[in-house]
């Protein structure tokens, strides 16, 4: 055999094209897989269609489950007729009716004020001339720069000491305007032997005659407004600048606002750090510093008139800060009548049902004033949730039509829908069907079907339609109760029985999954019995592929010969 022959190479010997026969005899033995895969691919069509018939009943079914949900029935629509003093909040159950509130008094929150000029005084003396201006107890920061003084500038930097300050002010205006400060007050005054001191111009960069709290007063003495000491919030608490010194009694110091732990350590911690944690703790106060009063201040977070505990444990901190020994400003309780009956009271500015004795109602006091408050069913609530229940109905039987439906196009061929021949998908729309239109006979009353409502089926499809909304208004407004217990009552309700038919159809273990589970199973059956007939058709084409070559190689062994004894019978 001559080297480099492909045998394998279709009719290279024998000149028969047989690689196309195979090919052909193969596709001929495939016929049983393409009608399996045809019918696999309407099995997923109809798994398919069952999908989206399954998604728009879980639609219903959500829809069914609200009015099943007897609270949808108690929901009430709270009104005030003066939104300016109150208003309100009603929920479901509460009292429907019709209530005069006169607020009388709103609630506010209980301060307590510490005692005022907590910081120690810039100096014990009339000599301030040790009291550097960068390092004196002011509530704010002396900046550098000018200030002006009956016409006059005067330069000043932090490194002077209010001496040195005074004596500029003396040298500026050719000693006519002198400064002291007492002791006593912890002020300073500025006073002219000639004129009226007049205070400052548009030009001044330093804060100095703010941070000393000078202003004009039109004669020729000013002092200071307020004592000019003031405690310092950062740096350690031990030199907070207080007229008491702050001591943690050389241990944790610890302190009680009402029974709630504060710790602190009079070395690390600030009067900033401090105030940051009494804030963030659970005592229900807010903890700040009044500056202009240099006073500490604890704020309710809740109205009311509510007091504060406050205790000292270990160390000095509620004292030193003058807040144990402050003055107590009362919150005020909220002060109110209902239908002009005796007063009544609430730590809050919101009335609640615990207050009031209205159940499920609440009015949110916002001014003194009067207003009357109105509770009535919330009937847009429940004809929301009725129409939404058609309209997904409607979706339902309109997927489940569609899927079961025949067509016929322009030239009058009929095309079956992908469920026409499915009987569970007749059976769920004709079940739906006669839930929706049946009579309710265990019912009391007039309202025993949907049609009492003005909701009918126009008994050319499966449809529902609000056909008379005026009827469904009257329901709604004069016979909720019957409305309420068509759709929940447990024995003979509309939303109660198609709950049930819908959990058994879509639920967990409902009809549905079981046939889509099925149609899973047949699908995948299906694959498997593709696959192994396709490994069949394999093997038989590799079987047939090696015979063809044994055929030409036999052919060309042939071929060999004939052209060996052409050329003997030639010499």
């Amino acid at each position: 055999m001559p080297e480099g022959i492909d045998l394998g190479v279709s009719g290279l010997a024998s000149g028969f094209d047989w690689r196309g026969l195979v090919d052909q005899l193969i596709e001929v033995e495939r016929a049983p897989q393409r009608r399996m895969f045809t019918e696999q691919q309407a099995i997923l069509a109809r798994k398919v269609a069952y999908d989206s018939v399954n998604t728009q009943l879980s639609v219903l079914q959500n829809r069914v489950d609200d009015l099943n949900d007897s609270t949808l029935f108690e929901s009430r629509l709270g009104n005030s007729s003066d939104e300016d003093v109150a208003t309100v909040t009603a929920e479901a159950g509460a009292a429907i009716g019709s209530y005069k509130f006169d607020i009388n008094q709103l609630a506010t929150t209980a301060v307590q004020r510490g005692t005022s000029n907590i910081g120690s005084p810039l100096s014990t003396t009339t000599d301030v001339s040790a009291v550097t201006l960068s390092s004196a107890g002011f509530t704010t920061a002396v900046t550098a720069g000018t200030f002006t003084i009956n016409g006059k500038q005067i330069t000043v930097a932090t490194t002077d000491t209010l001496q040195g300050v005074f004596d500029k002010i003396s040298t500026a205006t050719a000693g006519d305007v002198v400064g002291t400060y007492n002791p006593l007050t912890d002020g300073i005054t500025l006073t002219s032997s000639t004129t009226n001191v007049v205070l400052g111009s548009a030009t001044d960069t330093s804060n100095f005659l703010q941070v000393t709290r000078l202003s004009n007063n039109g004669t020729s003495a000013v002092s200071s407004s307020s004592a000019l000491g003031a405690a310092k919030l950062s740096g350690a608490l031990s030199s907070a600048n207080l007229g008491t010194t702050i001591d943690d009694g050389g241990s944790v110091g610890l302190f009680k606002i009402n029974g709630v732990e504060i710790t602190f350590d009079d070395g690390t911690d600030s009067i900033s750090d401090i105030l940051t944690r009494i804030n963030d703790s659970t005592a229900g106060v807010t903890a700040g510093y009044d500056s202009v009063n240099d006073r500490f201040i604890l704020t309710n977070k809740v109205t009311g008139d509510l007091g504060f505990a406050l205790e000292d444990v270990t160390g000095n901190f509620l004292a030193a800060t003058g807040l144990s020994a402050g003055t107590l400003q009362r919150g005020k309780d909220l002060l109110y009548t209902v239908n002009e009956g005796g007063e009544l009271s609430s730590h809050s500015n919101t009335i609640s049902e615990e207050s009031s004795g209205i159940e499920g109602l609440s009015v949110a006091a916002i001014a003194e004033g009067i207003t009357t408050v109105t509770v009535a069913s919330d009937t847009e609530a429940i004809k929301s949730a009725i129409t939404g229940f058609v309209e997904a109905y409607n979706k339902a039987q309109a997927v489940i039509e569609t899927n079961t439906a025949s067509t016929t196009d322009a030239k009058g061929k009929v095309t079956a829908g992908t469920l026409a021949g499915e009987s569970e998908a007749f059976t769920i729309a004709s079940d739906l069907r006669r839930l929706v239109t049946s009579t309710f006979s265990s019912l009391t009353g007039t309202i025993k079907r949907l049609e009492s409502m003005g909701i009918t089926s126009n008994g050319t499809d499966d449809k529902l339609a609000i056909s008379d909304s005026d009827a469904l208004e009257a329901a709604l407004s004069d016979n909720l109760s019957e409305v309420k217990s068509l759709f929940t009552n447990e024995t003979d309700g509309l939303a109660f029985d198609l709950a049930a038919f819908l959990e058994g159809t879509v639920g967990d273990d409902g009809t549905l999954l079981t046939k889509k589970d099925n149609l899973d199973k047949q699908a995948e059956s299906l694959t498997d019995q593709i696959t192994e007939q396709e490994r069949q058709v394999q093997l038989n084409r590799t079987r047939l592929i090696s015979t063809f070559v044994q055929m030409e190689t036999a052919q060309q062994k042939i071929n060999s010969q004939l052209q060996y004894l052409s050329k003997i019978n030639a010499g």
